[in-house]
């Protein structure tokens, strides 16, 4: 018996998988798979100018590529864990990524922006699919508190580096190939990520008793995509928009009948007891508050680096760098390190705090900052702060879940961060059009009060965002008491043939 067994608790007693070296190359591939995922929402946005004009679409509809994209990933997410659960994560991790890569060759060849921006809801669609396995699958492979911690550092890392590679990859490509090549880019990932999976992951069987929640699909992914599409429509129309106050009312009735049905059915599609439980609760809210002011500052550091400082694309992906590389960090060399050794709260926290100064920062943000002594501080400190926070809170969102509930924590996961990209976007985009009208009713005069205006927009967005990490982080320090170090120590070794993880 080897050292490893026995700290396990006897090889009779461990799954060998879980024990074996193929579990990081599994993770490789996993990793793979969500990178795809994270790539596509940077290295399409880079790319969208380019695509826009080639395919003639119009400033109203060009948003559609993004909107799409965003509508059909954040609205299909519970039920594509599900699905996982259902039909095993294994082969619907697969299923994903292949359906990915084959729509997005056909957006590579789009004649027209309608063919782009149903190849973009394809990708959506597929990403709902491939993304809830990707969590609940490493979860199965490293059960042990220290081995998970690292490797979601990893996964944590990928996630973020994906959308620095396609900030740069993006501008590199549109500006020297062609814009399509942003979508073909990820049929070549696509292969490697699916030969990976196939001979490194583990194959634990589907449930024959996860039964579809038809009308739970309806309402929970019908009332995520009416709530999505009310905040998109509100950063283009205005809060006072009928179609934005009719989304944002059907979004209520459809989520609040989608609460009452999950807590009748027998087999619900997101079972209650995941977000009543005030730890995971409160780590879904903080993935998805911390997300929604990352994507959103993120946004405004893109227009001020190419529309008011002049910067190029490539130059602008490179100047973001830095805020990926921190984030990674953060994730890897940070919380990865120290989580198995203090309370998760004891990371988030701070982690939420530095982010906070980097949004003071920023809201002293003016059309003259330097990059040098204004943005670059202000991103290392955002990018160190959310990759800080983010393992923890991802270990608290997914401890003490039934194994059967994997894949709907995972989702679970994934909904709360896409929901938050998403709102954040378009709140923090309206806070600042509005900032800046504001401003340009106030100012008639000089040569650069436009520019002066947008700035200042983006200033208020900033504060907006330092009040909602701050708010966070109150939340986190008096809900999250929860140690899975302690839970961990306290679990049973798992009986031979008890777990069908292979």
């Amino acid at each position: 018996m080897t050292k490893t067994d026995k700290e396990a608790g006897g090889a009779s007693t461990v799954d060998p998988f879980r024990l074996h070296a193929r579990r990081w190359w599994g993770l490789a591939a996993i990793a793979l798979s969500q990178l795809m995922i994270t790539l596509d929402t940077t290295i399409v946005t880079i790319a969208l100018p380019a695509a826009q004009q080639d395919l003639g679409m119009s400033d109203a509809n060009r948003q559609w590529v993004v909107t799409a994209y965003t509508l059909a990933f954040g609205g299909l997410l519970l039920l594509g864990g599900r699905i996982a659960d259902r039909m095993g994560r294994k082969r619907t991790l697969i299923t994903g990524v292949v359906g990915f890569a084959v729509v997005s060759g056909l957006g590579g060849v789009a004649q027209s922006g309608w063919m782009l921006i149903a190849a973009r809801a394809g990708q959506g669609m597929f990403a709902a699919l491939l993304a809830p396995s990707t969590l609940a699958l490493l979860m199965t492979m490293f059960p042990v508190q220290a081995e998970r911690a690292k490797a979601i550092g990893i996964y944590t890392a990928v996630l973020t580096a994906g959308g620095g590679l396609g900030l740069v990859g993006g501008g590199l490509i549109t500006s020297y190939l062609d814009w399509r090549w942003c979508m073909y880019v990820n049929i070549p990932i696509a292969v490697l990520a699916t030969f990976g999976a196939i001979a490194t992951l583990p194959d634990p069987p589907g449930r024959a008793d996860a039964r579809m929640d038809v009308f739970g699909a309806i309402t929970g992914c019908g009332g995520i995509t009416a709530l999505v599409y009310g905040f998109s429509e509100a950063g283009e129309r205005g809060w006072h928009s009928e179609r934005v106050a009719v989304s944002l009312t059907v979004a209520a009735v459809f989520l609040i009948v989608f609460v009452i049905l999950q807590a009748r059915l027998r087999n619900p599609l997101l079972p209650l007891r995941i977000v009543t439980n005030r730890n995971r609760g409160t780590a879904f809210g903080t993935v998805a508050l911390a997300t929604l002011g990352l994507f959103g500052v993120f946004l405004f550091l893109t227009y001020q680096l190419q529309a008011v400082m002049g910067y190029s694309a490539v130059k602008t992906g490179v100047a973001l760098l830095p805020l990926v590389a921190m984030n990674v960090t953060g994730a890897t060399q940070v919380s990865s390190r120290l989580l198995p050794k203090l309370p998760p709260r004891m990371l988030i926290v701070p982690g939420l705090l530095a982010a906070a100064v980097s949004l003071g920062i920023l809201t002293q943000l003016t059309p003259d900052s330097s990059y040098a002594a204004v943005i670059l501080p202000a991103e290392m400190l955002l990018g160190l702060g959310i990759g800080t926070l983010f393992v923890p809170t991802v270990a608290v969102a997914t401890s003490g879940v039934d194994p059967h509930d994997a894949g709907v924590a995972s989702a679970t996961v994934n909904t709360a961060q896409q929901v938050g990209a998403s709102i954040g976007t378009a709140l923090l985009n309206t806070i600042a059009a509005g900032a800046t009208a504001t401003y340009l009713a106030g100012n008639h005069h000089g040569t650069d009060v436009l520019r002066d205006a947008t700035v200042h927009g983006y200033a208020v967005a900033a504060t907006w965002a330092l009040g909602i990490m701050l708010g966070t982080a109150v939340l986190v320090a008096v809900f999250i008491t929860a140690d899975p170090r302690k839970a961990a120590a306290q679990k049973p070794a798992v009986p031979a043939g008890a777990a069908s993880e292979r």
